[in-house]
């Protein structure tokens, strides 16, 4: 399983690197927006900055919601490093730029996933991702994991390529859940991730040796 983080904070970004784990990174405009980043140039400066920390998979929204908007969009964005994946939203228009890029080798990670049809018009247009939505599913009454799971069996059931990121990963067991049913991708804040260290067994454990040690030194 590939882990993603979401955000555009750059020190996050780094220390998700450092630990060792991170395959890549997720953006939209409200995260860029959350760290003050205004501007065509500065926004494209910073995917570049992204760029410069990890080893791949950093996706890029298109704001345009029309076909030429986001056919132009995503060129730009694509031309900033081979390791941007340029996001679409799961619109009419964006189906087919999805299949417009996927023609051209162009990356794409298709948004705003919350139903099984549009995860298959996604992965029939050749989208490389899929993003559905655990958490906002699940502030609405709907289980998040569930779509998780049918998305997976029906890409197994038709050998398509495309891979399902599991996008608002709100806790660890969002993270497990996905895991446990196949999701190729979670994207999800730093916490989640550093929040699979945890377990109170490890710290107690971890204690415990260090204070026979200290007892053996005679400390």
């Amino acid at each position: 399983m590939k882990f993603f983080i979401d955000t555009a904070n750059l020190s996050e970004i780094k220390e998700a690197y450092d630990l060792g784990v991170l395959d890549g990174v997720t953006t939209n405009p409200s995260l860029m927006a959350k760290e003050g980043i205004s501007g065509e140039d500065n926004v494209r400066a910073h995917y570049k900055a992204i760029c410069d920390i990890v080893d791949d998979n950093v996706s890029a929204e298109v704001i345009a919601t029309d076909f030429e908007g986001m056919i132009r969009e995503g060129k730009e964005l694509a031309k900033i490093d081979d390791k941007i994946v340029v996001k679409i939203p799961m619109i009419k228009d964006g189906v087919k730029a999805i299949k417009y890029f996927s023609s051209e080798g162009i990356r794409t990670n298709c948004t705003l996933i919350f139903g099984p049809g549009q995860a298959i018009l996604a992965a029939k247009a050749g989208a490389t991702y899929v993003s559905p939505f655990v958490g906002r599913l699940d502030d609405i009454s709907y289980d998040g994991i569930a779509l998780i799971e049918q998305i997976v069996n029906i890409y197994e059931n038709y050998g398509f390529a495309t891979q399902v990121l599991a996008a608002s990963i709100r806790h660890t067991m969002h993270l497990i859940r996905c895991a446990e049913i196949g999701a190729d991708v979670a994207t999800c804040p730093l916490k989640v991730i550093t929040g699979l260290l945890n377990h109170p067994l490890t710290d107690s454990g971890l204690a415990q040796f260090l204070a026979d040690h200290a007892k053996a030194a005679g400390k």
